[in-house]
């Protein structure tokens, strides 16, 4: 659910503001409006500063995970140094490798020419004699050979390769015509450059090392990057609040939980000079939102908050949705196995990953779980038959995915469907009145009745199939709502015109919106599909399909070789499972049912001002 909030407007002297956010900082109850803030150039230095320290202390923690407890730390980085410490060091790796790249592409040019001293060829050159350097084709280098000869004094270096690289001796003032590319003169031997290549690399170890160092003293940047977060939320305050009486005073616009009110009127009461105004948010301001589910669909929030928050005033649909995302991933899963090792993964996440992978470690369990369960219940185990292979369990009623559920996919889409109207209707009532709601209420009573009736009559419930009496007076209220009483403000005409432009626009997009669903039954399919290719084609490939006969050393290999085929092709076939698993219901979940529900988004979450 969404969380109630009250508004603060807070007038007080612009030479208390930075106490008045001082000690609100400290309470950590109350968000301040920022919006509409346009940064200076030197807030824009401070955003760099932010930026660069949060960068900084990425690089830090995974080097102090991989490589702080092996490398040399004994150095110690001067306090207040640290920072600088980083940019240097990280200045100099960069330096080093480009110089590396450098020198490298130098010895893969000049290697085939064979080792040379760059102080001879200088002192030749002194002398008038000049070195230059051609690469070309071995057949063309043949073919002309005799040509060039002729006019050039021409000397041999290699042709291996199927080129043929060569050296022209003559004077600077000679002008050289061949059909040849010419390489530039080498600035460096080969010795001295693989010199160069070993102190760059001395002098990244050397980087590295610092890097260490300032990994164990990461600590001193994460107390800078708090500072400057703090700061820069001051300036942004600063910059957005509205003055009065010649900039004497100041004017802000705060937020606090309606739960947690009574701590932040006492502050403000205690604050010298200092008027607010507390009020409940209007449908015209921009509350910041924040959630408050139970601990299952709190998970789901992660999947929720990568659309968007729901706007406050409306329906938090987190926990509608976080039931049917589960049970959709678990549709497209669809295997034992690789729910299984889904599961195991989650779970060494949790244990492995730290405090900020402890909601994605529950998320990934439980999905792999629901997973591993429903791909028992179609009784698929990496691609094989689980009533095939353990008959024993055929008491068991397996579900035949393949035969059945494409018809269930749909029915799973109307019911979600049908739920998101169901909530659309009941905000719009809450809200705007029933009057406002009687065209949806009657298209959810066409659909509801006819699912119903249809099922009726597949079961034998007369009264209610289609076509009964009591089936026709209810589609007959619902007509009367969806094209009579649609538009509370248009008169009966308008009303029916308007009734017919939205059958039509309803009645192809609700088709669609339950089409879509059958992405569930192909998704599911497919996984399974591809599992099963993947065992026949180990099996045959190998020659097991025809089982082991007389075991042997040529059957070791067999078993290696179609070991080594499931494991790569299982782990191609989880890793595209496992995305389309995430992407699809997503997808279900912010197309299909929060447009049925009416989900109006926001991109203001309640952040209360707080000492890191």
């Amino acid at each position: 659910m969404i969380v109630k909030m009250m508004k603060y407007n807070i007038v007080l002297m612009a030479a208390e503001h930075e106490r008045l956010i001082e000690a609100l900082r400290r309470t950590g109850l109350v968000d301040i409006t920022t919006s509409g803030w346009e940064a200076t150039e030197e807030d824009r230095a401070l955003l760099l500063d932010v930026e660069g320290r949060k960068k900084a202390l990425e690089v830090l923690e995974r080097i102090a995970a991989t490589r702080a407890e092996s490398a040399n730390t004994s150095a110690q980085v001067p306090a207040g140094e640290v920072y600088a410490t980083y940019l240097t060091a990280q200045g100099e790796i960069a330096a080093a490798k480009g110089e590396i790249a450098r020198l490298q592409k130098l010895l893969d040019e000049w290697t085939p020419w064979g080792d040379f001293s760059v102080d001879t060829l200088a002192k030749l050159a002194d002398a008038g004699v000049v070195l230059r350097y051609f690469v070309t084709q071995g057949s063309t280098f043949e073919k002309s050979l005799t040509e060039w000869a002729e006019q050039y004094n021409i000397s041999l270096v290699s042709n291996e390769g199927g080129m043929a690289r060569f050296v022209v001796i003559g004077t600077a003032e000679q002008e050289i015509n061949l059909d040849a590319q010419e390489l530039k003169a080498p600035q460096m031997g080969l010795a001295e450059a693989r010199k160069a290549i070993d102190a760059a690399e001395a002098t990244i170890a050397a980087a590295e090392d610092s890097l260490a160092a300032c990994a164990a003293s990461r600590g001193e940047i994460t107390s800078e990057l708090a500072a400057l977060r703090t700061a820069l939320q001051n300036v942004r305050i600063a910059a957005t609040a509205e003055r009065a009486a010649d900039d004497m005073l100041m004017v802000l616009e705060g937020w606090a939980e309606e739960s947690t009110c009574a701590r932040v009127d006492a502050l403000l009461d205690e604050m010298p000079d200092t008027v607010y105004v507390k009020s409940k948010p209007t449908m015209e301001d921009d509350t910041p939102v924040k959630l408050k589910n139970n601990s299952f669909a709190r998970l789901f929030e992660l999947i929720g908050s990568l659309y968007a928050l729901p706007k406050y005033g409306t329906v938090d649909l987190t926990p509608v949705f976080a039931p049917f995302y589960m049970l959709f991933f678990a549709i497209c899963l669809n295997d034992v196995g690789y729910g299984s090792i889904l599961f195991l993964a989650g779970l060494l996440l949790f244990f492995k990953g730290g405090p900020k992978m402890k909601t994605a470690s529950k998320l990934t369990m439980i999905c792999g779980g629901a997973s591993a369960l429903f791909g028992f219940y179609t009784g698929g185990l990496f691609g094989v038959s689980i009533p095939t292979v353990f008959p024993a369990i055929d008491w068991f009623p397996f579900l035949d995915f393949q035969n059945d559920f494409f018809t269930i996919s749909m029915v799973i889409g109307v019911v979600q469907i049908l739920i998101g109207m169901a909530i659309n209707i009941g905000y719009t009532c809450y809200t705007f009145g029933v009057k406002n709601a009687l065209g949806s209420i009657g298209w959810f009573l066409m659909i509801l009745s006819t699912c119903l009736a249809a099922v009726a009559g597949m079961v034998g419930i007369e009264w209610f199939s289609l076509g009964s009496v009591a089936y026709m007076a209810v589609a007959g209220v619902a007509l009367v709502l969806m094209l009579l009483l649609n538009r509370p403000s248009f008169n009966l005409f308008a009303n029916f015109g308007s009734g017919l432009w939205d059958t039509y626009n309803n009645i192809a997009g609700l088709l669609s919106d339950v089409l879509s669903y059958i992405r569930l039954f192909a998704i599911g399919l497919s996984g399974g599909v591809l599992a099963q290719v993947f065992n026949n084609l180990a099996l045959g490939i190998t020659g097991l399909d025809a089982g082991f006969g007389d075991f042997s050393l040529g059957t070791v290999f067999q078993i290696i070789g179609a070991s080594a085929i499931l494991l790569v092709g299982h782990a191609i076939n989880l890793f595209m499972s496992c995305i389309s698993s995430f992407v699809h219901p997503m997808r279900l979940t912010f197309v299909e049912f929060f447009k049925n529900a009416g989900f109006e988004m926001t991109t203001r979450e309640f952040t209360p001002l707080k000492n890191e």
